[in-house]
């Protein structure tokens, strides 16, 4: 991929973080060199407080110049190495913009319905969920990604949800896209792709599984 920048780009990561890997997807998919620090969130270096504004991951170290925020990061790699992963329609591009921050509430919720410590919190977060699922069935394109049969950024943004989704499914056996074909079809096609499967550490897998398995009093662990 051609860039218009000649400074090589480090990503500060953390191995768990769904944000951080929306920024590695763009990476790969758009074959940039870079280097990729991880860091403990709980425990972090000293520098990265004074790196990071809002003391988050990711942050994209360019030369000496910092960027936080994830689809900050997706925007500014998608715009520095053409041809663009937005659409070309100025209003279709505003639209999936706008749906990508819509997604950022899913890996909240995600999260949360993760930690959930009693049967009515977890489903109280997945009646939250299934509604906004709901809504992106409404407006998805019904073929292989959002937009059509061309990968997009907003499919970047997506990707990490929908494959914690299934390791969450892994551990307790409830499919959460149930109901939604597009949705499942939708899961299935990014969770195929090579930028999508490269863009974790392999052992995220145990990870995760271990992190829902040692919530204290977690929901999802007692039925694991």
């Amino acid at each position: 991929m051609a860039s218009t920048t000649t400074e090589k780009m480090e990503l500060i990561s953390f191995k768990l973080c769904p944000f951080v890997q929306r920024a590695v997807i763009v990476l790969k998919k758009k074959q940039v060199d870079f280097d990729l620090t991880f860091i403990d969130l709980s425990n972090p270096p000293e520098w990265f407080e004074s790196l990071s504004p809002l003391g988050k991951v990711p942050v994209l170290k360019v030369g000496k110049e910092v960027l936080f925020e994830s689809m900050v990061i997706q925007e500014y790699v998608d715009e520095v190495t053409p041809p663009s992963l937005h659409p070309k329609d100025p209003l279709k591009k505003a639209m999936n913009r706008a749906w990508m921050t819509f997604g950022d509430d899913l890996n909240i919720l995600q999260f949360k319905m993760a930690h959930a410590t009693d049967q009515a919190a977890f489903e109280s977060f997945r009646d939250e969920i299934n509604g906004k699922l709901a809504r992106l069935e409404s407006v998805h394109s019904g073929q292989s990604f959002f937009n059509g049969e061309d990968f997009c950024l907003i499919d970047a943004a997506y990707a990490p949800f929908f494959m914690r989704l299934s390791l969450m499914k892994n551990v307790c056996s409830i499919d959460f896209l149930d109901g939604f074909p597009k949705m499942q079809a939708w899961s299935k096609a990014l969770l195929s792709q090579d930028c999508v499967t490269e863009s974790v550490v392999p052992e995220l897998s145990s990870m995760y599984q271990n992190m829902i398995r040692n919530v204290e009093d977690g929901y999802l662990a007692s039925i694991a």
